[in-house]
């Protein structure tokens, strides 16, 4: 199946919701939505990927078009990463129908 939009979703240390949206926005992302959360690891887990979990997190949802994935997923990670103080981890999920949004106006329009 082919699919025209897809939902990035990208968790971040409380604070660095910002930064995912300015990496985001600069390859073209329009605006997203931040959910507070609390994330919980084991110390066994938080010693094999050599990072200390803190609880408090945002979760920043960005519905983008599909062709736009690949270059905002990269940019996350080098923006905030494990190896950031962000300590954001992202991944998206195909969209199969989308209602409330405006068509993306052409690039040389």
């Amino acid at each position: 199946m082919k699919f025209e939009h897809e939902a990035i979703f990208c968790i971040v240390n409380s604070g660095y919701s910002e930064a995912v949206m300015d990496a985001a926005k600069k390859l073209g992302a329009r605006g997203g939505t931040v959910i507070n959360a609390r994330g919980t690891a084991s110390k066994e887990a938080e010693a094999f990927f050599g990072v200390t979990v803190e609880p408090e997190k945002e979760i920043v949802m960005i519905l983008i078009p599909t062709k736009r994935k690949d270059a905002i997923l990269n940019a996350l990670y080098e923006e905030v990463g494990l190896s950031t103080a962000g300590q954001g981890i992202a991944f998206s999920l195909p969209v199969d129908g989308v209602v409330g949004i405006a068509e993306e106006k052409p690039e040389n329009a």
